[in-house]
């Protein structure tokens, strides 16, 4: 039985799609198949709510296009040609992958599936994404997540990704690129609580320049921490790192030593702040946050998988400034 009950498929997407390369409408197969199905053109036209000349008009424009006539028409009978019983068969095999591959997209729209492919600074995957994105994959199952990690500035295009992920005050955009601001890092400075026993809280910035001190970073001659006072003054705390790392984990692991005092993402050392093993310095002060940039290309569009990920990632860091 044919199938009437939506609008026709050809005929409402393509929207008079000629082919440049055949030179015929690709409504007019759709036409053509419906008018065989329904078994002539007036039940063709009532179910598809089209007058009965304007089928007859363009099956014949079909016929003049292709050379060949397709229907014996007349008034007491329907019949099809030698031609046109075989140009049906093709015409319904083409119209059903049509229909086919048109559901491929609408269910990439209504259940986001595929690959994205991302980087990743390795400080910020500890600190935040790497939980984001195992949530995110064990929640969309049907989405496959192809994760490099790197501390170096990727070229989206280039190097193939969907995204790349940044944390920086500014985020560095390539020509065809976009950033999108995902959300801040809160930060914290933190130390053992057997260092905090011995020495005592510091009172202000200036105390701590007698702690001895962890940095994140390369070796460098000057480390500075950016704090803001409770009444919004900016102060900038240098001090010499005892011990310098570009991993973090390796930072809260000598935080945690009573090495000295570290900054870290409040996210990675909640844990040790709920069972006392660190113990947060000056926690009216507040350091510098990191800004969480997206950066992807629009030049071909944005796959609804890559963009549920950005929304995502965008939720749970708006979720982070809450804690």
């Amino acid at each position: 039985m044919p199938d009437s009950t939506h609008p026709p498929l050809v005929a409402a997407r393509l929207s008079r799609t000629v082919s440049p390369t055949l030179g015929y409408d690709l409504n007019d197969l759709y036409y053509f198949v419906q008018v065989v199905d329904y078994g002539g053109f007036a039940p063709a036209g009532r179910e598809l709510r089209l007058p009965k000349s304007r089928l007859s008009r363009r099956i014949a424009m079909l016929e003049q296009q292709l050379g060949v006539k397709l229907i014996h028409r007349s008034t007491r009978s329907f019949a099809m040609t030698e031609y046109g019983r075989a140009y049906y068969a093709r015409c319904k095999t083409m119209l059903a992958r049509v229909d086919a591959a048109q559901a491929v997209i609408e269910s990439a729209h209504t259940q986001p599936c595929g690959t994205v492919r991302l980087s990743c600074p390795v400080a910020l995957l500890h600190a935040h994404v790497g939980t984001i994105l195992t949530a995110f994959a064990a929640r969309y199952p049907d989405i496959n997540i192809e994760l490099v990690a790197m501390n170096r500035r990727t070229n989206v295009i280039r190097e193939r990704l969907d995204l790349a992920l940044h944390s920086d005050p500014e985020p560095w955009i390539a020509q065809d690129l976009v950033a999108r601001t995902l959300g801040h890092s809160p930060q914290c400075l933190v130390a053992a609580a057997t260092l905090c026993e011995r020495l005592g809280q510091p009172r202000n910035p200036c105390e701590l320049r007698s702690w001895p001190s962890l940095a994140f970073g390369l070796p460098a001659p000057d480390h500075v921490w950016s704090l803001t006072a409770p009444d919004g003054t900016l102060v900038a705390v240098r001090h010499a790192p005892r011990f310098v790392t570009t991993d973090l984990l390796t930072l809260r692991k000598a935080a945690v030593a009573g090495l000295g005092v570290a900054q870290l993402p409040a996210a990675m050392v909640r844990d040790q702040l709920d069972d006392g093993t660190l113990k947060r310095i000056l926690p009216r002060w507040s350091p510098r946050r990191d800004v969480i940039h997206a950066v992807f290309s629009t030049r071909k569009g944005i796959p609804p998988a890559v963009r549920l990920l950005i929304d995502f990632i965008a939720q749970r860091f708006e979720a982070l400034q809450d804690t």
